[in-house]
């Protein structure tokens, strides 16, 4: 029974080095998270629309590839990523939806009226319930719908040049929409 006690701090040990040596094997990204939505259809949803009358709702992610971005006003690195929404718009002609994640109406528009408009319709997701349902952790997210309607990718964080030059625009281009 002494000798278990004195093998408890290998194998402990040996535990934490294959755990480590796992983490650090070539390829692994750690901020990598995984979604259990990826190829799945985009859940159902119906937003109030931000600008306008009516609703906005997953019908609206289908015809064509399109890219979802959940946003807040009140998000720093929303913020970051906004001149990049803006070239995705501008400058690629990218179809992006905006859904603001549990923010005050006033507050996006006004965001939006500051920094530029990059969304061809922004929903509001006032409570979260479509974030959740999408399996958002925290905003910015940002999600690559095909033209069935399917979740292709997905991004958490704020979007970086890299990975919309080397990810997401490639993405796209095999999915037919740029």
């Amino acid at each position: 029974m002494r000798r278990l006690l004195y093998l408890a701090p290998v194998g402990l040990f040996l535990v934490l080095a294959g755990y480590f040596a796992f983490s650090l094997r070539p390829g692994y990204d750690p901020h990598t998270l995984p979604s259990a939505m990826i190829d799945k259809e985009a859940p159902v949803f119906e937003l109030a629309r931000l600008a306008g009358n009516g609703t906005i709702g997953r019908e609206a992610l289908k015809g064509h590839p399109v890219v979802v971005n959940f946003f807040a006003s009140w998000c720093v690195p929303c913020r970051v990523e906004h001149p990049l929404l803006m070239r995705l718009a501008q400058r690629e002609h990218i179809p992006l939806i905006g859904i603001a994640y549990k923010d005050k109406p006033a507050d996006s528009a006004r965001l939006l009226a500051q920094f530029g408009d990059p969304y061809r319709d922004v929903g509001m997701d006032r409570d979260g319930r479509t974030g959740l349902d999408f399996g958002v952790y925290g905003v910015p997210e940002t999600y690559v719908i095909d033209a069935t309607g399917h979740i292709r990718k997905r991004f958490v964080g704020p979007l970086s040049a890299e990975a919309v030059d080397h990810e997401l625009l490639p993405l796209l281009r095999t999915l037919g929409g740029s």
